[in-house]
């Protein structure tokens, strides 16, 4: 945003200069050419009456000397006197025959005919003139016509030092418009940019250092005092649901154990007609049980932040599916592993374990007995949980992970939790998942991570704490 700032200042600073610049230069070169005419001019106009007069009084001698005269005055300066039939008197020059007919040319011609002209024109070294060519007449008798002229570089390298100053000014002003303008921006954005670090540092569960609220322009000194104040309210609400997210994970449990053992307590002393009723309520007890260590966990994902890691994804699923076989095998269900090792991904520290373990879990408790629960790699550290169940309608794949909600054709007793953990944990990872229909039936869970190796690098705030089970 500074940058941003001082280009914009430069830039209006800029379209000032040349809105004033531009014209000035303009009409400072037309001045001075008026003025080099109208010199050139006059100076031709007397030294015509001289020539005429010597002309006059037969004195032909003396127009060499006075030609040679005024251009060695006059620098780069020219002088041709021609008499009445336009043959040539006199070249300071020297290039012209003396006695060379000039009546042909428009200038000189017009002059013999008692008209003025002051014109520019090509010179005989390929560069612009400025030719003053004027009778030498007393009153209306002709006795001959001079042409004084002068290289315009003279003018020129007047205009272009003009030029160059005013480039040079307009410079210097830019250059401190641009002190000026990065004194200022950076005072406008200070405040920007210790909310900016302030942001970043709240995003990953701290906030080390508080915005500037006693500098730059009030606006942002309002908006940074409004920051910090919003901030400390939400740290004293994230410190109390994680305080409570503790205090009743000590404070549930206990209860709810001691609820199912009175429960069980009872089964002796009921009517047998009734203990379907009783275990149907001890098993409500236990989901419940599971419920709340589910939102536990959840509380502490949403409270924790850390930094992914790198971590051997065959390692772990390897790992997971041997310790799931044991349990999938009694309810004569397979689990292989399949495709191409993965390598490294990212993944915050015990995310990948939870992950696989939630996606098995559910896996296994939709699976029919003969059938199998793969976990496939594929090329890019994608995962796949593919188990040969029931499935999900398409417009239940994105549903499932809101927060307890459950099939309306559900018949397990999940609850609801255990996918938005695995997405919190995706999520927190950098990954992302989805779900879909798995080629022949079932549901394909697919996981994709990062790879390590990959330039780009984030910080991601990721939860770490038990995982429910249940969809």
């Amino acid at each position: 945003m500074t940058r941003r700032l001082i280009l914009s200042y430069l830039a209006l600073a800029l379209l000032v200069l040349l809105g004033l610049e531009i014209p000035l230069g303009y009409l400072y070169a037309r001045g001075e050419e008026s003025r080099f005419s109208q010199s050139v001019e006059r100076d031709a106009s007397m030294l015509a009456e001289v020539a005429e007069e010597n002309i006059e009084k037969g004195n032909l001698t003396a127009l060499p000397e006075l030609a040679r005269e005024y251009a060695e005055d006059n620098a780069g300066a020219r002088v041709v006197i021609v008499d009445r039939t336009g043959q040539v008197l006199t070249d300071s020059a020297g290039t012209t025959d003396t006695g060379t007919t000039l009546a042909g040319q428009p200038d000189i011609a017009a002059a013999l005919r008692n008209q003025t002209t002051v014109a520019t024109r090509t010179g005989t070294d390929g560069g612009d003139v400025l030719a003053a060519t004027m009778p030498g007449s007393s009153g209306t008798t002709i006795r001959g016509a001079l042409r004084v002229t002068y290289p315009m570089t003279m003018v020129t390298d007047r205009e272009h030092r003009i030029w160059a100053a005013l480039a040079l000014a307009g410079a210097c002003v830019l250059a401190a418009v641009a002190l000026v303008a990065f004194t200022l921006a950076r005072w406008i954005t200070r405040p920007l940019r210790t909310l900016e670090r302030a942001t970043t540092q709240l995003a990953v569960g701290r906030l080390d250092n508080p915005p500037d609220a006693d500098s730059g322009p009030p606006e942002l000194r309002r908006l940074a005092a409004a920051f910090t104040h919003t901030t400390t309210r939400l740290q004293h609400l994230l410190q109390a649901q994680h305080g409570f997210a503790s205090e009743a994970s000590h404070q549930l449990k206990t209860p709810l154990t001691s609820l199912r053992l009175r429960l069980e307590n009872f089964e002796p002393y009921l009517d047998p007609r009734a203990h379907p009723s009783l275990e149907e309520t001890i098993g409500e007890v236990e989901r419940l049980s599971r419920m709340v260590h589910g939102l536990l966990a959840l509380a502490r994902l949403e409270n924790t932040a850390t930094t992914p890691e790198p971590v051997d994804a065959d390692a772990v699923l390897a790992e997971r599916a041997a310790m799931w076989e044991p349990l999938a095998a009694e309810q004569y269900v397979t689990i292989t592993v399949s495709g191409p090792a993965a390598g490294p991904v990212w993944a915050i520290p015990g995310a990948l374990e939870q992950i696989i373990d939630n996606l098995v879990a559910n896996a296994l408790r939709v699976s029919p007995p003969g059938t199998t629960i793969t976990l496939a790699r594929a090329p890019g550290t994608d995962l796949h949980v593919i188990d040969q169940g029931p499935g999900m309608p398409e417009a239940d794949q994105e549903r499932a992970f809101d927060r307890f909600w459950r099939a309306s054709d559900s018949h397990h007793d999940g609850t609801g939790l255990g996918l938005p953990i695995v997405r919190h944990l995706v999520h927190a990872s950098g990954g992302k998942i989805t779900l879909r229909a798995a080629p022949g039936g079932g549901l394909d869970a697919h996981v994709r991570l990062r790879p390590v190796g990959r330039e780009r690098r984030f910080q991601a705030t990721a939860l770490s704490g038990a995982a429910g089970r249940g969809r």
